[in-house]
């Protein structure tokens, strides 16, 4: 009997020593908030890019008045743009693209320094095994590459399209689009660039395998439908591509993204376009940092452009062309500093506010930081601004003002997918006409998750214990019924 008791003792410590180390475990994933690639003041990267923008609109100026040659006419002051397509051989040097990065997104990079990659088959037929050419063989390699297109594509997905790290998806000088099930998945990665592609139609798909790199795949529930989703990421870059028709968002960010770039997109047919951070209750997700710039939100949207969760979100030089409910929402406490848009509201009278504190009552929100700064309302459209020091802050900045509001047509002109309008690019070349295919990317895998370290600990402590209770338990039986014999 006294063994029996032992053993009810010890088992029972056990059991409160598990419980201890996994409320410990849990609090150590939100003690430290932040993130890795999460800049220490986001104050002066806003200040940085309209910076960039108003040397860009300068510089386009300046030349106009003195020639009339063929760069001046390409500049538009876009700084993005400018950085690389007034260059009439740009297409023989498509990796500069990468140093054309601005805002919290502008250390992206992409496939630079590493090979070409030519996709020559648009089929998408195994998940698990895909074939050299395809997208899905390009984008789980562990290898940095910059991926391109020699023709027009269709490419439906048969399951989302799991990336890795160090990818370009580069869609200049074709018309690419990619549809089909769960469409683009960026977890737990860094360094990717996409540009220039038409993301649309993308609906849920799961509840099978999928391959994540070329030593792994792994069974994946059924996904929302998002045109791009963003889990655990940071240094990335969405640029030029046109989003719409998606079952859930057409970009969403969430569990301690950041350092995101979303810039000159053409948006349109949508309900919830945007969403930026996984819940009010979520803590990483206030190192999140996004800039949203020189996008086109147009035609058929609702709302969420974006809805934002805590995190620091930048929206400059956007054009919005209406919406049916609200254009920037959020809850938890974000920051929102909106610059040089522009904002029609639609002509539903209950619809004219900019803003939507979501499910937040007003002595909860009138703390929270939310700065409209020479934007352009139209059609009755009111920004209901909040916060305490800011002010202070911007005082400080010097000649940063976004004096580009009055120019936002022409910094936005040409959002959206390139030569989809009046744009023509050249196809592709790597200078000397040769083109390599199915590159051989290693056999490494594609590392660890952001946070792998932390869960291995944390699952390797309470295994441990968890075996030790159960070779007590089984211990404690045999030594019973002994003393039963």
């Amino acid at each position: 009997m006294e063994l029996r008791r032992s053993c009810i003792v010890m088992l029972y410590t056990l059991l409160v020593v598990v419980n201890i180390a996994e409320e410990t475990c849990a609090s150590m994933a939100f003690k430290n908030v932040t993130l890795q690639g999460q800049h220490p003041s986001p104050e002066l990267v806003a200040q940085d890019l309209q910076r960039r923008v108003n040397v860009s609109i300068t510089r386009r100026e300046m030349l106009s008045y003195a020639n009339e040659d063929t760069t001046t006419n390409c500049l538009t002051g876009n700084p993005i743009d400018d950085c690389w397509r007034c260059d009439p051989n740009w297409h023989l040097n498509r990796q500069r693209l990468a140093d054309c990065g601005i805002g919290f997104g502008q250390y992206a990079l992409g496939g630079k320094g590493g090979r070409y990659y030519v996709v020559t088959d648009s089929s998408d037929h195994d998940a698990v095994n895909p074939r050299p050419g395809t997208l899905r063989w390009a984008v789980i390699q562990t290898e940095p590459l910059w991926i391109v297109f020699p023709t027009n594509m269709h490419i439906q997905l048969s399951q989302e399209l799991i990336f890795n790290s160090f990818k370009t998806v580069d869609g200049r000088g074709a018309n690419v689009h990619i549809t089909g099930g769960g469409c683009i998945t960026l977890q737990y990665i860094t360094n990717v660039i996409i540009h220039n592609i038409h993301i649309h139609h993308c609906y849920e798909s799961g509840n099978t395998n999928v391959r994540s790199s070329p030593t792994h795949y792994g069974y994946r529930t059924k996904s929302d439908g998002d045109g791009i989703s963003i889990f655990g990421s940071r240094d990335l870059w969405i640029d030029h591509c046109s989003l719409s028709h998606c079952k859930d968002g057409l970009i969403d960010a969430v569990m301690g993204s950041t350092g995101i770039t979303i810039s000159n997109n053409f948006f349109s047919h949508h309900d919830e376009v945007m969403l930026l951070g996984h819940s009010d209750d979520y803590l990483p997700d206030s190192g999140m940092q996004v800039t949203i710039a020189f996008n086109h939100f147009g035609e058929k949207l609702v709302q969420r452009m974006p809805r934002c969760r805590r995190g620091y979100i930048h929206v400059v030089n956007n054009v919005y062309s209406r919406w049916e409910m609200y254009a920037i929402g959020g809850s938890g406490n974000p920051t929102i500093n909106s610059q040089g848009n522009r904002y029609t509201a639609p002509a539903n009278p209950n619809a004219k506010e900019v803003t939507k504190r979501v499910e937040t009552a007003q002595e909860h929100w009138r703390g929270w930081n939310w700065r409209s700064e020479g934007d352009i309302l139209v059609n009755g459209a009111f920004f209901v601004a909040s916060g305490e020091g800011l002010e202070l802050k911007y005082e400080k900045a010097y000649s940063v003002e976004p004096k580009s509001a009055g120019l936002i047509d022409q910094l936005t002109m040409n959002s959206g997918v390139l030569g989809s309008r009046s744009n023509k690019l050249g196809k592709w070349t790597d200078g000397n006409g040769d083109a390599e295919v199915g590159i051989d990317g290693g056999e490494n895998d594609y590392g660890e998750d952001s946070d792998g370290s932390f869960r291995l600990n944390s699952f390797t402590l309470i295994s441990s214990l968890f075996i030790a209770m159960l070779s007590f338990m089984i211990s404690c039986s045999i030594c019973d019924s002994i003393m039963l014999l």
